[in-house]
């Protein structure tokens, strides 16, 4: 590292050229909260030597800024030099020091921002590169809340606070979460994104209650633009957590500062969350990731398999995976994953039977037993009945051919014999059940509607 206090006066006049050319670049904020802290170090092995107090600031100025730093170089000094970025020892005196442009109640404010963006790094969790809108699969499962995610990353204001997404476990929250940070973060720099699971938002309320340091904490959670909370059920139960997350939110939607949250259920279902909080909860937009459909499923693979860089997938192999493993994306792709592996790592093709034999366990896992509660659910929405038509001693056609329909795959898909049948349907006597089985099977010889009906049932239950 070149000693600071060896750069000749022209060097020093060349960096706050560039300096002022940067603050009028990017303007007083994002100046003052990411640049201020950049030193000059001199000019060494073809290089824009320049150092940051920490690692945090040094890793933002380089993914940022790098560019327009050398831009700006170029264009004050003649020629474009690449900028390299170190942190700089503790004990280091800093060049702006002894720059009588800039006061020494300067300096303190500029460590100060550089402290604070330093805390919100450390309370928050990186944000992962592979969640992007890009790398996101949409289909009619979760395109509200994708429409809805990307809105708020867009908008300039904040059209809905907070935004609150729901879901299952592996089903895209927490994607959608990280793609907002991102896209906010690529829009405007300056924006102060927080994402943090509610457990580590917890954590940090019960750090700060130990060591005295709730008032930092507090200023700390309310300073951000953006606070995104994942899996809000964990603070499900927990009193105090809540009523301090309680303050955070309301402090800032009253300063209109975006909330995004996400939930494994809906704000009313949240059960051990106060009523307060649930109702905070829904007061924005609430969007809901339904269970992936087989279109969409696939779809999730083809990209993957884009990922993967793997060329070699046959098509019926993504179509097996599709139809076997319905309840998590993330154990979907995993799978996907774990037979690409192995075709690379032993040589062997990736065929329908080697991905059988690998993912043997995995498969009978998924291996759901179905019941007859299934078929009765499946059955009244697709001929958008009521669910306790299944049971009642309604006769008219629109009501008992639904009804025989559903007894019939009850005989075809389950083990249950005709009298357990019988008293799922309402405590239907066992030859009511056989007539509509006999009945339904008549049926589909010449009702071709009937028989499309039936199969899509049996293969939307199968999957």
């Amino acid at each position: 590292m070149a000693d600071p206090t060896s750069l000749s006066p022209e060097m020093v006049a060349n960096w706050d050229r560039v300096r002022q050319r940067l603050k009028k670049e990017i303007g007083d904020a994002s100046f003052n909260n990411w640049l201020r802290q950049l030193e000059f170090a001199g000019l060494r092995d073809g290089r824009l030597n320049l150092t940051v107090p920490t690692r945090f600031l040094r890793d933002w100025v380089i993914s940022h800024y790098a560019e327009r730093i050398e831009n700006a170089w170029k264009a004050e000094c003649g020629a474009r030099v690449p900028a390299q970025v170190q942190v700089r020892p503790v004990e280091a005196p800093p060049v702006s020091a002894r720059d009588a442009s800039v006061s020494e109640a300067d300096l303190k404010d500029g460590r100060a921002a550089v402290s604070f963006e330093q805390s919100l790094a450390e309370l928050g969790a990186q944000l992962d590169p592979r969640y992007t809108f890009e790398s996101f699969v949409v289909g009619k499962p979760n395109e509200l809340a994708y429409a809805a995610a990307l809105r708020v990353a867009e908008a300039d204001g904040v059209p809905f606070n907070p935004l609150y997404v729901y879901g299952g476990v592996g089903l895209g929250k927490t994607h959608l979460l990280h793609a907002i940070g991102w896209h906010i973060r690529k829009r405007d720099p300056s924006r102060r994104v927080i994402y943090l699971s509610a457990e580590k938002f917890m954590y940090q309320f019960i750090r700060a209650l130990r060591f005295k340091d709730v008032m930092q904490f507090k200023e700390l959670f309310r300073s951000v633009d953006v606070l995104m909370i994942d899996d809000v059920q964990f603070i499900s139960g927990k009193e105090s957590t809540q009523e301090e997350f309680f303050h955070t939110f309301n402090a800032l939607v009253d300063q209109n500062r975006q909330i995004v949250i996400s939930g494994d259920r809906s704000p009313s279902n949240l059960d051990g969350m106060e009523e307060r909080m649930r109702s905070r909860l829904g007061w924005g937009l609430v969007a809901d990731i339904h269970t992936t459909d087989y279109e969409l499923r696939l779809g999730i693979l083809q990209s993957k398999v884009q990922q993967l860089g793997s060329k070699d997938v046959p098509p019926q192999v993504l179509e097996f995976l599709s139809h076997r493993i319905t309840s998590n994306v993330r154990e979907l792709e995993g799978a996907l994953t774990r037979v690409v592996a192995y075709s690379n790592l032993v040589g062997r093709p990736i065929t329908l039977e080697t991905t059988q034999e690998v993912l043997r366990d995995l498969l009978r896992a998924n291996d759901r037993r179905i019941t007859i509660e299934d078929i009765q659910k499946r059955v009244a929405e697709h001929y958008n009945i009521r669910i306790s038509e299944m049971h009642s001693a309604r006769r008219a056609r629109a009501v008992a051919r639904p009804r025989q329909v559903a007894m019939y795959l009850a005989k075809q898909l389950t083990s249950r014999s005709l009298p357990e049948i019988g008293r799922k349907f309402g405590g239907r006597d066992h030859t009511t059940v056989m007539h509509a089985v006999k009945r339904i099977d008549e049926l589909r010889q010449t009702d071709s509607n009937l028989a499309e009906d039936i199969d899509l049932l049996r293969r939307m239950l199968e999957t």
